[in-house]
């Protein structure tokens, strides 16, 4: 790519298993309740972020229900929303999904899960093996998608049988929302690759990151497919480099070493996803080992299972890291930061401007006192002050 890069793609994070100041730690933690994540949708919907993922799992609250409430509360931000294939069939979930399309006028987007850990996938009823998983997914969406483009479906598979399926109502996207999806197996590209509009990988290294690109791209080549790219990634963006650096020491400030090592023991023990293990071997655990490329930090991954990493640094630092994804096929970013509700507006008035974001005010051609420029004063009596000088 030349040095001009078009402005990224960014969706934000809706925390609906809960949201805290520090990992690994009771302390100034925040519960799921709908108040607090209306506060972070609005937020972004005013900020400039194009959409929010929902995650999936036994500790979120269901993520098409919260999507539904949220979009009453919203304007313009799309939803990113999880499909568990075989927690459900294809029809019900077809269901859902134009339900939530149609209530949100357009604005839903779905994520394909299907790994996770085994023993939570078979309290949901999923007794298959790993890659016979993505088999079964297969055959589910061959269901769901005959369904959404032809209101009517018949399949006889290994996994799904359905006679005579039918939807009622089509979805406003035509012929259905977007799929997105995430996964680093090779099952799971090889699935990705013959349905899929945007695959997404967990923050690894750029050269990684590369290597993955180029993989799918291939993959996607051999069944006569584009797709294009997205990345999950946490945010630590401060004035200065230095200040960024010490609010990442302060999110782990309260973690013990005991906590890291149960964490990384739960995630062997219960994940047979293979991005995870991607995500692990970056830090081995250690805290000493936490910066794993330049300014993309694991700290995250000590305690938290799924996407480990962040980028932290200044407007520009970050920025200038986020180009170097770009310059790979990265053209969509999904971020999240602790607490969410002020890494949202941290991330969107420090970083936006040096990506080419434009927030809600400057989209509207929103000024204050007849577009003469002001300084912000406090809201005193005398209010905010005129500067009067060249800018």
């Amino acid at each position: 790519m030349t040095g001009k890069h078009d402005p990224i793609n960014f969706l934000w994070f809706i925390p609906t298993s809960g949201d805290g100041a520090y990992l690994g730690s009771n302390e100034q933690t925040r519960a799921p309740e709908i108040g607090y994540l209306t506060q972070i949708a609005q937020a972004a919907d005013r900020l400039g972020y194009s959409g929010v993922l929902l995650p999936t799992g036994v500790a979120c609250e269901e993520s098409f229900v919260t999507a539904a409430a949220l979009a009453a509360k919203t304007e313009r931000l799309q939803f990113l929303v999880a499909i568990r294939p075989g927690t459900a069939s294809p029809a019900y979930y077809a269901r859902l999904a134009t339900t939530l399309d149609r209530i949100s006028n357009g604005r839903l987007l779905l994520n394909i899960v299907v790994g996770g850990s085994p023993a939570e996938l078979a309290g949901d009823g999923i007794h298959l093996a790993h890659d016979e998983r993505y088999a079964h997914a297969d055959e589910f969406f061959t269901v769901f998608e005959e369904l959404l483009e032809k209101g009517v479906a018949s399949y006889d598979g290994k996994y799904i049988k359905a006679t005579n399926a039918k939807l009622g109502f089509p979805s406003v996207q035509n012929p259905r929302p977007p799929l997105y999806f995430g996964g680093s197996s090779d099952a799971g590209i090889d699935f990705s690759v013959g349905r899929v509009d945007k695959y997404l990988t967990w923050g690894e290294p750029p050269a990684q990151v590369a290597e993955k690109v180029e993989k799918v791209r291939a993959a996607a080549a051999k069944k006569g497919r584009e797709v294009s790219f997205g990345i999950r990634l946490h945010f630590i963006v401060r004035e200065t480099d230095e200040e960024a650096w010490a609010a990442a020491d302060r999110l782990i400030s309260k973690l013990d070493d005991e906590t890291i090592r149960e964490a990384q023991e739960r995630f062997v023990k219960e994940s047979d996803s293979v991005g995870q293990k991607r995500m692990a071997a970056l830090h081995g655990g250690r805290r000493d080992k936490l910066e794993v490329s330049p300014n993309l930090w694991a700290g995250v991954g000590l305690v938290r299972a799924g996407a480990g990493t962040a980028l932290v640094g200044s407007p520009k630092t970050v920025a200038a890291r986020l180009r170097e994804y770009q310059d790979v096929g990265i053209d969509t970013v999904i971020g999240s930061g602790y607490p969410h509700l002020e890494e949202a507006y941290r991330v969107a008035e420090l970083l936006f401007p040096e990506l080419g974001i434009a927030r809600d005010e400057q989209r509207h051609g929103f000024q204050t006192d007849f577009a003469k420029h002001q300084a912000f004063g406090g809201g005193s009596h005398g209010g905010n002050l005129k500067v009067v000088s060249g800018s």
